[in-house]
């Protein structure tokens, strides 16, 4: 069964809010929001989009999109192109870590949204501090663009091309 993404539901959040205390993502993700900060922050018709990833219909990781022109709050202001989109990802379940299960879900989720013929590329910003994200960024056909400077702190800027477009 190839892998699936579902819209975060309101049943889902006890889930991740769950998630995002498990250690393996808090060092990441930082504090695990409230439950009503998540819906604040993922179903309140804001541009970010939100899915949880199933493989085999179980609930294993989280994903979530958002256009990066104009995404706000100090984030990306220099970007000029409308097509550019920006993911952020991470895996459920400790033991399913170093196994390809990220690589694996994060090229499901780039095929599907350039899917979209308007995407021009996709991005992530992984903490230069983070070699597993890195590594599956990199995996997943991801080029680093250089460290930059953002809202979180320091990030490496990955960008994603077309297969077509890459060099």
């Amino acid at each position: 069964m190839p892998m699936e993404f579902t819209p975060l539901a309101e049943a889902d959040l006890p889930m991740l809010h769950e998630w995002l205390g498990r250690p393996h993502v808090a060092q990441w993700w930082g504090p695990a929001d409230s439950v009503d900060e998540l819906r604040e922050d993922f179903l309140s018709g804001g541009t970010t989009r939100a899915f949880i990833a199933r493989l085999d219909g179980e609930a294993i990781g989280f994903v979530q999109c958002y256009v990066v022109m104009g995404s706000g709050d100090g984030w990306w202001e220099d970007e000029t192109d409308p097509g550019a989109r920006g993911v952020d990802q991470f895996l459920a379940h400790p033991g399913q870590l170093n196994r390809g299960l990220g690589r694996a879900m994060v090229q499901a989720f780039v095929a599907r949204l350039f899917e979209d013929s308007t995407v021009s590329f996709v991005q992530t910003d992984p903490s230069p501090d983070n070699p597993r994200a890195i590594r599956c960024y990199a995996a997943a056909g991801f080029e680093a663009v250089g460290e930059v400077l953002t809202p979180d702190g320091p990030a490496l800027l990955m960008r994603c091309r077309r297969r077509t477009e890459r060099r």
